[in-house]
């Protein structure tokens, strides 16, 4: 049995299941069914069974090695491209920005998460191979993290130019949180508003302006 393909002038083809019989010297086609109306895609596995080809789901035919996580990383990254997040940061890409990047996404994304856990994290998702940063080790995001503070004026002229505007209305709050041990470089003694006997306090403070506040 073989299928045949009987063109049309003006319309589709017509394919035809037939068979070879043969009478006495002649060889004649026998039409058995007439597969015109069926999917291309169908057609072409009958044909391929006819030739003896074995066929069965395209998943036996795979092998999953390895599934990463992606959905909610992709759903940061977009927010933060939309934002020009790296941009912030830097101007110029380079290792240390993206290790920034990928440890404010991962942040967002598992708040629990170490330092440590950062790295073990991203075995997991494709957030450290799609910046480039999936064989980071602990002690390069440390040292990633210091790497802000020596362009924490440009990044504040960079914010400003962004959402400030003169005669624009700020919105600027301070808090405050003590510290048990003696190793924070930001924490001084000093006063302390929740009244800890003991220990150091750092200050923190936030401004909104009317862009990033959404009226």
């Amino acid at each position: 049995m073989h299928i045949d393909t009987i063109p049309n002038r003006n319309s589709r083809p017509a394919y035809l299941l037939r068979e070879s019989v043969r009478e006495g010297k002649r060889v004649r086609k026998r039409t058995l069914a007439n597969l015109s109306s069926l999917p291309l895609e169908q057609i072409e596995a009958i044909r391929r069974i006819l030739k003896g080809e074995r066929l069965g789901p395209i998943e036996d035919g795979l092998e999953v090695v390895r599934s990463l996580a992606h959905g909610h990383v992709e759903a940061v990254m977009t927010a933060m491209r939309r934002l020009g997040f790296d941009k912030l940061i830097d101007a110029r890409s380079s290792c240390e920005r993206d290790l920034v990047v990928a440890m404010v996404a991962e942040r967002i994304i598992a708040p629990e998460a170490s330092k440590l856990g950062m790295t073990r994290a991203w075995a997991d998702t494709t957030l450290g191979e799609d910046l480039g940063v999936a064989d980071a080790n602990e002690d390069e995001l440390y040292a990633a993290m210091d790497w802000p503070i020596e362009r924490q004026e440009a990044i504040e002229k960079r914010l400003a130019r962004r959402h400030l505007k003169n005669g624009g209305l700020v919105l600027f709050d301070l808090t405050s949180s003590y510290f048990e041990g003696v190793t924070c470089p930001l924490a001084k003694i000093g006063y302390s508003r929740v009244h800890a006997k003991h220990g150091s306090a750092m200050t923190a403070s936030a401004a909104r302006c009317r862009s990033t506040m959404g009226f």
